[in-house]
């Protein structure tokens, strides 16, 4: 993994006789935004669930660095997923236990499975949980039950709990769509706030075309599967969003929401 640039060669994904994605191809540099885009079904979330290896691709290959992530097995799979992190549209935190516990939930590929079972992190591994929780504004929740707290802040915890995997590559899957506007701000702001001061890469699947044009340095679209745009925001033009769905961009707003956007 020297080089840290993600490489997709040729990934297809079928699913009977559908074709979820179908033969793309792209680079992604060291420290990038990504946003993705494109209409239900175009094939954005089996895409990143493809990078992360939570599908397994039908053809073609996942290279990051010197590493063919489609080849990777057992230990070396796993090791790829904690420095691969998913941040998903629902959180998927354990809402019965306190904030800081699923933050530390990040530590687990780092630790043995006994000390797993029994729960045991050590004192650093706490620190670092809350200063994690600090640097988001999320300090004074970390003994609160994750169910009690907002869907804005419960989606920081998941950002805070992918930050303690200490990945390298953040993929994010819708992870604003079920947020109002004030709390999706927010973590986009987080978000493009790991990328620039952290420098990870970051792969974003998102609804919103102004929220991909105002945090990602690059968008790419999707379209049955197929790449239909890759870009910057200032490319992404009224006749390219009419390609990528159909519809003109005033139409694509006024839609019902999620009727043309989740994959």
């Amino acid at each position: 993994m020297q080089d840290g640039v993600l490489r997709i060669r040729g990934l297809t994904r079928r699913f009977g006789a559908k074709v979820a994605v179908d033969d793309v191809s792209l680079d992604v540099p060291a420290g990038q935004m990504l946003g993705i885009i494109g209409r239900s079904g175009a094939g954005k979330s089996t895409l990143l669930r493809m990078i992360n290896r939570l599908q397994v691709p039908s053809a073609g290959r996942v290279l990051f660095g010197d590493t063919d992530v489609t080849a990777l097995r057992g230990r070396a799979l796993r090791d790829w997923r904690a420095s691969c992190a998913m941040i998903f549209q629902q959180f998927n935190l354990i809402p019965r236990l306190d904030v800081l516990t699923n933050v530390l939930m990040g530590r687990l590929n780092k630790r043995s499975t006994l000390a797993s079972l029994l729960g045991l992190f050590s004192a650093a591994e706490r620190a670092m949980a809350l200063a994690t929780l600090e640097r988001f504004d999320l300090l004074e929740t970390a003994l609160m039950r994750a169910g009690q707290v907002s869907g804005g802040q419960q989606q920081r915890v998941a950002i805070c709990r992918a930050l303690m995997q200490q990945p390298r590559i953040i993929l994010a899957d819708e992870p604003i769509a079920s947020l109002d506007p004030g709390n999706a701000q927010v973590v986009m702001e987080a978000l493009r706030r790991i990328n620039r001061e952290d420098g990870l890469t970051v792969l974003c699947n998102l609804h919103h075309l102004d929220t991909a044009r105002s945090y990602c340095d690059r968008i790419v679209a999707m379209k049955d599967g197929r790449f239909m745009f890759d870009g910057t925001p200032a490319d992404l033009t009224p006749a390219r969003v009419r390609e990528v769905y159909g519809v003109s961009e005033e139409e694509f707003h006024a839609a019902p929401q999620g009727a043309l956007a989740v994959a």
